[in-house]
Order: structure tokens, then C-alpha cells, then sequence
């Protein structure tokens, strides 16, 4: 009797090329680079991190980027709030010198938000009318606006300190 393979079902996640393009970026920014020897994982977002104001920012236009393209293709308003909180989270501690570093590494945000959609497609609720688009897109501005605004200060106070000839912060 022959045996048959199963093959794997095909989700309409997996269908979808533009949320497959959004799982490839989400590994990039959490999970790419392995550290030899080791289970441990790590992606561009804790390396951009490390740039003050500018590698936390571009990594939140980033995660935004994947959450509006989620939204766009069916996340429900409650997840997609789920999922900017994530980013919120990330942005926020992420933006502490030494310890936002360190959390960089380990909290992975775009991989939870696309957990999190890959779930919500798999008990088939991946119709949502993008109602929460409007209080995420405020959430996430209010975010990134903080994250210039204490980037602007620390800068401001860098050179005020460079100016007055102080050698150390």
C-alpha cells in the first residue's frame, strides 16, 4: 500500500506574498543573525539601536511600516492595538541608553505582531475593517515625537556640554 505525504496546508497568510514580505522583514529587524555556538538570535532592530535617535527611529518607521501593511490586510482593530503597543513598548525602552540596548535584543516585536496576525488568520478573523488605524497611527506618532524630541534634547545638551569644554558627559 502506497503511503501518501501529507503535504502542508497552505494559510492565506502563506498565500499572501505581501505578508510573507512582511514575516522576511519582520526576521530581518528581530531574528537573522545567529550568535555562533548558541540558540541566541538577534536582527537589525538592538544593532540600529545603538545609533542614538536615528537607529531607534528608522527601526519604528520600520515596525509601522509592517503594522499598516498588516492593518491593511485584515488585522482587527483589537490586534492591530495589540501590535502597536508592542512597537510602543519597543520604541519607548528601546530609547534608554545601556538598558534599551539589552531589551533590543530580547523583545522582538515585529516577530510577536506577525505571531500575533498569523493567529488571528488561523481562527479565520483576518477580515477586520482597520477601525483601529486612527488611535495607532496616534499612539505611534505620539512615540516617535517623543523619541526626536529626547533625541533633540540629549543632542542640545551634548553640545551645550561640548561648547562649555567638558570632556566627559
Amino acid at each position: 500500500m502506497p503511503t501518501t505525504t501529507r503535504r502542508p496546508e497552505i494559510t492565506a497568510f502563506d498565500a499572501d506574498e505581501r505578508l510573507r514580505w512582511v514575516e522576511r522583514v519582520a526576521r530581518l529587524l528581530d531574528s537573522q543573525f545567529q550568535l555562533p555556538g548558541t540558540q541566541f538570535r538577534f536582527g537589525l532592530d538592538p544593532l540600529l539601536g545603538l545609533v542614538p535617535v536615528v537607529g531607534d527611529l528608522s527601526t519604528t518607521l520600520v515596525s509601522v511600516a509592517l503594522l499598516l501593511t498588516m492593518l491593511r490586510h485584515g488585522a482587527s482593530g483589537a490586534v492591530v492595538v495589540r501590535m502597536a503597543l508592542n512597537i510602543l513598548i519597543d520604541t519607548v525602552v528601546g530609547a534608554i541608553p545601556i538598558l534599551g540596548s539589552i531589551f533590543d535584543f530580547t523583545f522582538k516585536s515585529n516577530e510577536r505582531n506577525v505571531a500575533l496576525l498569523r493567529r488571528h488568520y488561523a481562527q479565520g478573523q483576518h477580515t477586520g475593517s482597520g477601525k483601529g488605524l486612527i488611535l495607532v497611527v496616534l499612539v505611534l506618532f505620539v512615540a516617535v515625537a517623543g523619541l526626536v524630541a529626547w533625541g533633540s534634547v540629549a543632542l542640545l545638551h551634548w553640545l551645550w556640554l561640548a561648547m562649555e569644554g567638558h570632556t566627559s558627559w
